[in-house]
């Protein structure tokens, strides 16, 4: 064969290898593709919506529901699947702040307060939830879902009915459902305030302070500065890890490629803050015969971050990937890659499973408190309800599956996922003259984004299943 020939055909081989990956990676993706896609649609067909409006009103979103997500990852390790019964640790938030408010519990310590009695009611639940995935081995996520629904009609028998009829309480109470008859007073309102931060209460309105930004308020800064600070902190960070895979080759942690894209972005971003931050409403340079105009800021207008809150999240997301090198995060990933080797190995499978459904209980517990914290407002019978829907669907906007989930996957799910949230009234009124079209569209993004994911994850599991056996 001569050189001519053996040359056409090396290019022909990395011509189709480099499609081949193409191909892998968008179908790796599509949900995520689908989405940026969908989000830059609906960005240019919403000309009221501002870079700077957009990105608060995401990041607003970001820290609200940021532990939500997280609290999916390790049950996915686990091999439980998503867990959509994380609902049951929303209703053990929404309780343990029931309870507190009755009492007249405010402030960062009345928020303390709800997280301490949450904690051994989510443990308790997420116990019990456990149990039953170990007697449904294999349909974990279907026994989530009904999960979910059998706990919500609990607690729609506790609140309507024990909370007065049961358990005695103030019928003046201004949570508890009012009597005409003179009875005494059963049941919990539909919604009940959480009270307004003391910050937020003018001298000549006469209402206790609550709870509302109890954890929001205690420490916020101005965006461009924890941008910036965060921006050289990841290229702290990159080049960290990029120093220590050059002296330990074996890590393998980062290439040269995948460190200078790094630094690049993170280079950038630090480069408008401080373009932010130094010239805001931009500047005009007069030279001879010409002038050079440079810009304002897009990230001017964005609002204050909420550190406590972004450190909490942070905290967690840290806790979580160290969580995967202990012990008994490796028997997660041992239990979840193959139950049965798992339990020749010796770790007890079940007792593992039971402790993630735990573990991620008490998470969306917390993240429950976290994000009513910042509503103001608890809706009793029903807010509960889509807490498992969302989550799941942020998660899987990020790249995750059914098997395979890790922090990465939940921060840029949540960019992605709430960012439509945003835009989807734009899409509205560019199919209708209704916006209320947006609403629906929202809607069925999240069911499609789920249905889609699991979707593709059986195809590729059936498709690697018959790999084998053709091998």
């Amino acid at each position: 064969m001569s050189n001519s020939h053996i040359t056409i055909n090396n290019a022909q081989m990395k011509a189709g290898g480099a499609a081949g990956r193409v191909r892998a990676f968008l179908l790796d993706n599509i949900v995520t593709v689908i989405f940026v896609v969908f989000l830059l649609v609906g960005y240019f067909a919403s000309p009221g919506i501002t870079a700077s409006s957009l990105i608060s009103e995401v990041l607003t979103r970001f820290f609200r529901n940021g532990l939500l997500v997280v609290s999916l990852i390790i049950p996915v390790m686990a091999g439980l699947g998503l867990n959509f019964g994380i609902v049951i640790g929303a209703i053990a938030a929404v309780l343990s702040l029931i309870l507190v408010r009755y009492h007249g519990g405010a402030g960062f310590g009345g928020l303390m307060l709800a997280f301490l009695i949450s904690l051994p009611l989510a443990l308790l639940f997420g116990f019990l939830a456990g149990k039953l995935y170990n007697r449904t081995r294999g349909q974990e996520m279907i026994a989530s879902l009904i999960v979910g629904y059998f706990a919500e009609g609990l607690l729609l028998i506790f609140v309507l009915y024990v909370i007065g009829g049961v358990i005695p309480v103030d019928a003046e109470h201004k949570m508890i459902i009012p009597t005409t008859d003179g009875a005494p007073g059963v049941g919990v309102r539909a919604t009940f305030d959480m009270g307004q931060h003391p910050s937020l209460l003018s001298q000549r309105v006469a209402e206790e302070p609550g709870m509302k930004y109890a954890m929001d308020f205690l420490w916020r800064v101005e965006f461009l500065h924890a941008f910036l600070a965060l921006s050289v902190g990841m290229l702290g960070v990159t080049a960290f890890r990029y120093v220590r895979s050059r002296r330990n080759p074996a890590l393998q942690d980062l290439s040269k490629l995948s460190f200078g894209l790094r630094c690049g972005v993170w280079g950038l971003l630090a480069l408008l803050c401080l373009h932010g931050m130094l010239l805001p409403n931009g500047v005009v340079f007069h030279f001879s015969g010409f002038s050079l105009r440079i810009p304002g800021s897009f990230l001017t207008g964005v609002g204050m971050i909420p550190m406590v809150t972004g450190l909490v999240l942070l905290g967690f997301c840290l806790l979580t990937t160290f969580f995967t090198k202990t012990k008994l995060g490796q028997d997660c990933r041992a239990v979840g890659q193959n139950q049965h080797i798992a339990k020749v190995s010796g770790i007890n499978v079940d007792r593992t499973r039971i402790i993630a459904t735990m573990i991620s209980t008490v998470l969306a517990a917390w993240g429950m408190i976290i994000f009513l914290q910042e509503v103001g407002t608890v809706s009793t019978y029903t807010h509960h309800r889509m807490i498992g829907m969302f989550s799941v669907a942020a998660l899987l906007v990020g790249g995750a599956t059914a098997a395979k989930a890790n922090v990465k996957n939940a921060m840029i799910g949540l960019l992605l996922f709430h960012s439509m949230f945003v835009v989807s009234p734009g899409i509205g009124r560019m199919i209708s003259d209704n916006e209320g079209v947006g609403e629906y569209t929202r809607s069925f993004m999240v069911y499609a984004v789920i249905g889609l994911s699991l979707g593709l994850y059986v195809w590729k599991a059936r498709k690697a299943e018959k790999d084998r056996d053709t091998m």
